[in-house]
């Protein structure tokens, strides 16, 4: 199998080489928010980077997409529950969420 050295954003600035991150989880509960999504372990990293992309959209940019085993049910659960505390907030930005259903509604409808 072939080095993979692509760069993969993982948000708030910070890239990862593909073939240095062997590990994601996804943060659930109140430490989800705010842009934290999932936890990234990268290869001579001793802690963790906390991405505020999801793992599925991580994975995908590494080439990982045969290990999504539904990636249109979480991101579409991911941006309902945006949705819902923005809304609880009283701060919902369309503009974010349009975007990002349209991005979803995409890979639904994309021939592969």
């Amino acid at each position: 199998m072939a080095s993979d050295s692509r760069m993969v954003a993982l948000g708030f600035g910070k890239f990862a080489r593909a073939d240095r991150i062997f590990a994601l989880e996804r943060i659930t509960g109140e430490e989800r928010g705010d842009g934290r999504r999932t936890r990234v372990w990268v290869d001579g990293v001793a802690e963790p980077l906390i991405a505020s992309r999801t793992e599925i959209t991580i994975l995908r940019d590494m080439g990982q997409e045969s290990a999504v085993a539904a990636p249109v049910l979480d991101e579409a659960m991911d941006l309902a529950a945006r949705l819902a505390a923005a809304a609880e907030e009283g701060r919902v930005d369309l503009s974010d969420l349009g975007r990002r259903a349209r991005r979803l509604l995409a890979t639904t409808t994309s021939s592969s």
